[in-house]
């Protein structure tokens, strides 16, 4: 089948074809439902797509010409994953950008970054992972379907890249000279696991907010919301948590921007909020020093082993959670997007019952059974080998997903590979932004033309100048472990004024 594949494409080469006739490239595995021109104009948004936070009022952005394809792959007969694949009429750089998901999936949510490929003039695909809102909310269409699982794993992107690449083929009369990759939070592990599990699909991987242990990151949430469920004295209080996050930018914030801009330099003994007598509202007890404690160095199991890491200390401790604070026994109910990772991915059970939740015996439990998920791999030899370059972002302010989960799985690789890596492996912290995006630090910048100048050009970045367009901050942002160092004179906003430095 491969080989008939691989004839008609070849065949279709030769002649150039047309958009509207894209659609005879279908297979058994590979049905091309429409492929239709596009003529220049404002993107119509499909009704409920993900659209980027703080944009969902922005007019319509204005695209060029393109041929807009829409397939579906079924690699097995459980799996039925969605893909768009856009290509430009006129003007294409030679290059294919595929972009990647958030959260569950579940849905093609690549349209912004598609977009903007399709501007560069880039050929552009996303897809929905291999599940849709019919195949159940966040993590139910993993109940009684392994396939869709390993899809939403690896499978998903990595066909929707070799297919992408056929049809890139069959359409354009000259070759398909790159091929790169950008996605962050699950758009993030996506990447990675791409460089570990195909490393010949891209040529260069921007990968950023790594959501690479989905798995560990889920199931150490779950497992810290039962501890305080259980332990409700460990449950601080607004007040409390107020008083933890105003000691820390108290400390910390020594230039007073509001962030900070090395979290790594400051380090926070919070016992001195310890309770000297009676308990109060300003002051912790040991059980909810313990709590502080967890959120900022990490969850870990009974033999002391980390599951999954803790908050930056640039990062508050959020409010509490109406859920925590019930007393335990009360009637509580878990949050299910962290939760179908413990009940369905890990246990096949929908009804699965919290309250006999044990990290010590589950997680590995857990982990037999969908590990796969996570993308943990340090040896990227392969990848290297083949001339790939990595990418990697992460805010430091990330509420979400900590930042020194990525920093971990850089470090990994250097520990797996030997330290001098930085000719095809960098790291890039954002001071201040919070989950791929915003927060009050330098929240915007283009990793696409760093990546483009490294791979293409063999000019690696030394430093990426990010801005805040709301504010007018501008700062560079510097390969890890170099940080940006105000240089002690000037208008703190102006990056100008702030160099890398190695710590």
């Amino acid at each position: 089948m491969l080989n008939l594949i691989a004839s008609a494409v070849v065949a279709a080469a030769a002649q150039g074809t047309p958009c509207a006739e894209l659609t005879s490239l279908s297979t058994p595995e590979t049905t091309i439902v429409s492929a239709t021109v596009v003529p220049a104009g404002p993107f119509d948004w499909p009704e409920g797509a993900f659209r980027v936070p703080g944009t969902e009022n922005e007019p319509p952005s204005q695209l060029p010409a393109h041929c807009r394809i829409a397939m579906v792959l079924k690699p097995t007969a459980d799996s039925n994953i969605n893909v768009e694949l856009w290509l430009p009429e006129a003007d294409w750089n030679g290059k294919f950008m595929a972009t990647g998901n958030g959260g569950w999936a579940g849905a093609i949510q690549g349209y912004d970054a598609m977009q903007n490929a399709l501007r560069r003039g880039y050929a552009t695909a996303a897809s929905d992972t291999g599940h849709s809102a019919a195949d159940g909310p966040l993590g139910m269409f993993a109940l009684g379907h392994p396939e869709k699982v390993i899809d939403f794993a690896y499978r998903s992107l990595h066909l929707m890249t070799v297919r992408a690449k056929e049809i890139i083929a069959a359409h354009y009369a000259d070759p398909l000279r790159y091929a790169y990759y950008t996605g962050c939070s699950t758009g993030g592990r996506q990447g990675v696991m791409a460089a570990q599990r195909y490393p010949e699909d891209f040529d260069g991987i921007i990968a950023g907010a790594l959501a690479n242990r989905h798995i560990h990151m889920h199931t150490a949430a779950i497992a810290e919301i039962i501890r305080q469920i259980r332990n409700p004295d460990a449950v601080l209080s607004e007040a409390q948590i107020k008083r933890v996050n105003s000691t820390i930018m108290g400390q910390c914030d020594t230039l007073k921007e509001g962030f900070l801009n090395n979290p790594r330099q400051c380090a926070v003994d919070f016992s001195t909020l310890q309770c000297e007598g009676a308990n109060g509202a300003d002051c912790l007890t040991p059980a909810q020093l313990e709590t502080v404690k967890i959120f900022y160095d990490g969850v870990k199991n009974g033999k002391g082993e980390l599951i999954f890491a803790g908050s930056a200390i640039s990062v508050p401790m959020p409010l509490p959670e109406a859920d925590r604070a019930k007393a335990a026994g009360a009637e509580v109910v878990m949050n299910p997007f962290l939760f179908d990772t413990v009940r369905i991915l890990g246990f096949q059970n929908p009804d699965y019952d919290w309250h006999a939740f044990d990290l010590d015996r589950d997680m590995p439990a857990i982990d037999a059974a969908a590990g796969f998920v996570d993308a943990i791999d340090p040896d990227l030899r392969k990848f290297k080998a083949q001339g790939g370059k990595l990418l990697l972002y992460h805010g430091w302010d990330d509420p979400g997903i900590p930042a020194e989960n990525t920093v971990g799985y850089y470090e990994s690789v250097l520990a797996e590979m030997g330290e001098t890596q930085e000719d095809w492996v960098r790291l890039f912290m954002v001071p201040g932004m919070g989950h791929c995006r915003g927060g009050p630090g330098p929240n915007t910048f283009d990793m696409i033309s760093e990546m483009e100048k490294w791979r293409e050009q063999g000019e690696a970045p030394t430093q990426v100048m990010g801005s805040n367009p709301q504010s007018g901050l501008t700062r560079p942002l510097c390969p890890y472990p170099q940080y940006a160092k105000y240089d002690g004179s000037g208008e703190l906003k102006d990056g100008g004024n702030w160099s890398c430095t190695a710590p």
